[in-house]
């Protein structure tokens, strides 16, 4: 009961926002659990006791009401990957705008899934906590007056793919902080699975792996999800088509792959016929890249499609991956080969190519490089143009709110430095409405996969080498993809354009966690100058939680965990439930 009444207050003010849309509510028990995907024991993070944690199923313009209960040992906060927030990063789940939330506590967070449509997942954004789960997806549906630019399919599948450590995160977190390597993955998981046993030698007896049943003749909608902690892995399913239909919230031109690389952190959505004769079961296999595969032949994720004619168990080699162990050329140019769909709607009936971002001045230009791990102050450190970020202990939305000075710098340059590296929390400083142009620069010798919070940006240029002034002859000004999340080649660069129509704190990161944890990352402070924060922006939200120089205004809340909580989860949602539907009803009228 003690998270009853500011779940209450949220719910009021949520439903008196936003009445005439639908709500759909959450109550999530985060918890440790015991699970042994790969044959051994180990602590997982689970929600609600589901490793993977549970698919949202929400659908464009729906509010949603998590109430988070923060039943592990260490803070918490959960990330909404590719939900755009829009003018509201206080839901963003990211230190620079929220405080975390303590062991023992909860917290509801509140927001619309304005304008969207796709394929997107939420995790734990502290302390390399994903890698040990609290992961799960989103799926936002279009609204039925919206058409869809392929045939309904005949069911809708999520899946996560991933490498895997049996070390626990905090083992990880501490090997980064002693500044050692975390070597190769012990594997790859498939929805929190080990692979099928394809090799006796390679794969030990009794591990538990997916299964993914389907009738013949149908066609399936597959949310693939690359939710690991640093390996590209490339996705096949055997003998099937692959038909690229949507990536990250954008419809693309539909385009049949037999394998595709899908990057850490990244997500697609792929139409599959089940159009083979069943003689047996079919590998769906995803497989470590750019690596010496007969030394990471163990970081391979195998799962089972099993039609229900299906005359017996799979059996043989796998299908093969492309056949460029090194040579990066190939999957650069799969990158490149996806285009938006520019003729179709997607969260609205307008076409996706109706804002002709090609056509539109830049008004700033960042080129953010990063460069292999280096050391600072003894300290091994990741870093972005020279810069290492440093979270301060008040996030950088809540220092702005209460005008607290010191916390943070706007002094990120827009060209890499040249001098020693820093540790530093260093921001880009925007307004309100500026179009931006990003060249990620990547100087290491792994691949890079970088994200921006509140925002789709459009992909339009990725090549070898060092960026110049001359590279932008090469843009794709017409239909390149809109995303969230995108892949920076070693060695090469990619260039991004994004229209900064939302006030706020919004991270800019890698999603490799272990660069992301040691610094790669920063944020861009969007400021309206003639609203001005708390009226073009959303206002801060009742329930906020304060923490570092605002600590004091911090009221405390009873620590309660799961045993006590479930009662008390299931009157409150029965309440939120029976309350928004009132005022619902009230103001519809």
């Amino acid at each position: 009961m003690a998270a009853l009444a500011p779940l209450l207050a949220v719910a009021f003010l949520a439903a008196a926002a936003h009445a005439a849309d639908p709500f759909a509510f959450f109550d999530w028990d985060v918890t440790y659990m015991t699970a042994s995907p790969l044959g051994i024991p180990q602590q997982v993070i689970a929600i609600n006791k589901q490793f993977p944690g549970p698919v949202m199923n929400l659908t464009t313009n729906y509010n949603v009401v998590v109430n988070v209960l923060n039943s592990l040992d260490e803070p918490l906060l959960i990330t909404w990957d590719g939900i755009q927030h829009r003018k509201n990063c206080w839901q963003d789940g990211v230190l620079g705008t929220t405080c975390p939330i303590p062991p023992g506590w909860n917290w509801t967070y509140n927001f619309q899934v304005k304008d969207q449509i796709g394929s997107f997942f939420y995790f734990p954004s502290l302390g390399m906590q994903r890698a040990a789960g609290g992961f799960g997806g989103i799926t936002v549906n279009n609204r039925a007056v919206i058409s869809v630019p392929f045939d309904t399919p005949d069911g809708d599948i999520t899946l996560f793919i991933g490498d895997w450590y049996k070390k626990n995160h905090t083992h990880l977190r501490k090997m980064l902080d002693d500044g050692k390597e975390l070597g190769m993955p012990d594997g790859v998981l498939m929805n929190g699975k080990g692979p099928y046993r394809y090799n006796d030698s390679v794969v030990s007896d009794g591990i538990e792996y997916e299964t993914i049943k389907v009738e013949p003749g149908k066609t399936y909608r597959f949310r693939v999800h690359n939710v690991g902690v640093s390996t590209s892995l490339n996705f096949r399913i055997q003998n099937h088509n692959l038909a690229l239909v949507e990536t990250e919230g954008s419809y693309t031109m539909k385009q049949n792959f037999t394998n595709l690389d899908i990057h850490v952190g990244q997500s697609y959505s792929f139409l599959v016929t089940m159009d083979q004769n069943a003689s047996s079961d079919y590998y769906i296999v995803a497989s470590a890249r750019f690596v010496n595969e007969s030394l990471w032949t163990r970081v391979t994720g195998v799962a089972i499609l099993q039609y229900s004619n299906s005359k017996g168990k799979a059996s043989g080699p796998l299908p093969d991956p492309p056949n460029d162990e090194y040579d990066k050329t190939f999957s650069m140019n799969q990158a490149r080969s996806i285009r938006m769909n520019v003729s179709t709607g997607a969260a609205r009936p307008n076409p996706q190519g109706s804002f002709h971002y090609g056509s539109i001045n830049v008004s700033q230009v960042y080129k953010l490089r990063n460069e292999p791990p280096v050391i600072i102050n003894g300290k091994k450190r990741t870093t972005l143009s020279g810069i290492s970020y440093s979270p301060p202990d008040t996030p950088l939305r809540l220092a702005d709110l209460y005008d607290k000075k010191g916390v943070y710098t706007l002094d990120f340059p827009t060209m890499p430095i040249d001098g020693p590296p820093v540790i530093r929390t260093s921001v880009i400083n925007s307004t309100y409405k500026n179009f931006l142009e990003i060249v990620f620069q990547n100087n290491d010798t792994i691949v890079q996969t970088y994200h921006i919070d509140g925002y789709a940006f459009w992909v339009v240029g990725m090549d070898y080498g060092e960026w110049t002034e001359n590279s932008r002859g090469t843009y794709n000004k017409w239909d390149g993809v809109s995303r969230c999340t995108t892949q920076v080649f070693p060695g090469a660069w990619t260039a991004v354009m994004l229209s900064l129509d939302s006030p706020g704190f919004w991270n800019v990161r890698t999603e490799n966690l272990d660069t992301w944890y040691l610094g790669q990352e920063t944020y861009i402070r969007v400021v309206d100058p003639n609203g001005g924060y708390n009226v073009t922006e959303m206002v801060a939200p009742d329930n906020m939680l304060y923490c570092g120089l605002l600590k004091d205004k911090q009221k405390a809340q009873k620590p309660h965990g799961s045993r006590s909580s479930a009662s008390a989860a299931k009157l409150n949602n029965y309440l939120l439930v029976v309350l928004v539907s009132l005022l619902a009803l009230t103001l519809g009228h």
